[in-house]
Formats: C-alpha cells, sequence, structure tokens
C-alpha cells in the first residue's frame, strides 16, 4: 500500500504564519480553478473526498495541509500533501485574486520545508499565462516540479504525448521538472505521480 493512502487531514490556514513548523517535507499541488486538483488529491491518497473542490470563493483560498503519518513515531507525521488556493477564479476581485497570488509566492519561494511542487495543467489548455506565471516564480527555487496533465482521458494516445512535448518545452525554464499525462477517472499516471510523490516525502523507505 502506498504511504499517501494513510493520508489525512491536518490543518487549513488562511495565512502562512498560521501553517505549523516547517519540520517535515512538503509536497504542495498548485493550479488554476478547476484543473481537477481536488480530483487529483483523493486519487493519489484513494480516498473520496479528502480534498474537495467548491465555488464558494472563501472555501478556495485556504492552504488545506494533510499529513501522513509516520509508521514509526505514531504521534509524529512523516510529511504533509499541501493544497494550495486555485489560481484564476474569475468571480474574484483583482485585488484579491492579487492577496492570493502573494500567499502562492511566499509559500512557493520560502517554506523551507517544501520539497516538491505538484503542478495542475488541463491537458486541453495547456500552460496558460497564470501558469506561466507561476513557474516564473517556481524557477529560481530549483524545487523539483511534477507537472501533471489533467484530464488526459480526453485525448487519445498520440494527442497526449504531443500535449507532454509542448509542455515540457514551454516550461523548460524549469530545471527539475518531469511531465505526465494524468486522468483521475482512468487511472493514468497514478503509478508514475505517486512514486514521485512518495520519494519526495521520504526517499528512506520507498524502494
Amino acid at each position: 500500500m502506498s504511504i499517501l493512502h494513510r493520508t489525512v487531514f491536518a490543518v487549513s490556514a488562511a495565512r502562512l504564519d498560521q501553517l505549523p513548523p516547517p519540520t517535515v517535507a512538503e509536497v504542495c499541488f498548485v493550479g488554476r480553478s478547476n484543473s481537477g486538483k481536488s480530483s487529483a488529491i483523493n486519487t493519489l491518497t484513494n480516498q473520496r473526498r479528502l480534498a474537495f473542490s467548491s465555488k464558494t470563493p472563501g472555501r478556495t483560498r485556504l492552504i488545506n495541509m494533510f499529513g501522513i503519518p509516520d509508521p514509526i513515531n505514531k504521534n509524529e507525521w512523516l510529511g504533509y500533501l499541501v493544497d494550495l488556493p486555485g489560481y484564476g477564479y474569475a468571480a474574484v476581485d483583482p485585488q484579491t485574486r492579487q492577496e492570493w497570488a502573494d500567499v502562492l509566492g511566499h509559500y512557493l519561494q520560502s517554506r523551507p520545508s517544501l520539497a516538491g511542487v505538484v503542478l495542475m495543467i488541463d491537458i486541453r489548455r495547456g500552460v496558460t499565462a497564470l501558469d506561466k506565471q507561476l513557474t516564473d516564480w517556481l524557477a529560481p527555487t530549483g524545487l523539483p516540479v511534477l507537472a501533471l496533465l489533467t484530464k488526459a482521458d480526453k485525448l487519445p494516445y498520440g494527442q497526449r504525448v504531443r500535449a507532454v512535448n509542448k509542455v515540457t518545452k514551454e516550461l523548460s525554464h524549469i530545471g527539475a521538472l518531469h511531465t505526465i499525462p494524468f486522468s483521475s477517472t482512468r487511472a493514468i499516471g497514478v503509478e508514475e505521480a505517486t512514486h514521485h510523490i512518495e520519494n519526495w516525502i521520504s526517499p528512506s523507505i520507498v524502494p
């Protein structure tokens, strides 16, 4: 069983100073609203409603942290999966969108326990201007990025391959980038994504 399947809800925070101390590895999930982020987290953790999307902007702006229990030290976390607020929410005023962007940018650039970033991109949309802005923040950090091209089941195999190549080229300024097609409904890319995330959380216990 994957260590991700043991994941449980830990804490929600509206501000970075409300997060727990940065003591164990964190893997964050980030992407445009409606990019399939919640579905991906649920699929990777083999749970139906660990993460859930909402049409209410107040819910969307929270940083939700899900803890992976340490199998040896029962009262400790092995690591966290971090669901960052979706960006590009159309119904939100520009000032609020900028505030969200500031939270995202500060977390991605200054969180010392951040071990890797899972970037969700709708395979049918490709890299948007907002995705590019986010990766411009990420590139200087040197953090490894796993780009999941979500909703891959909507495209035939040949188009998926071309989409992966196109996104990889467009995000080539990220040094440590791995791009895969992903589908929560058809389990495309789930095993490969799980392996990457497990290694970021705890390389010592993953074969």
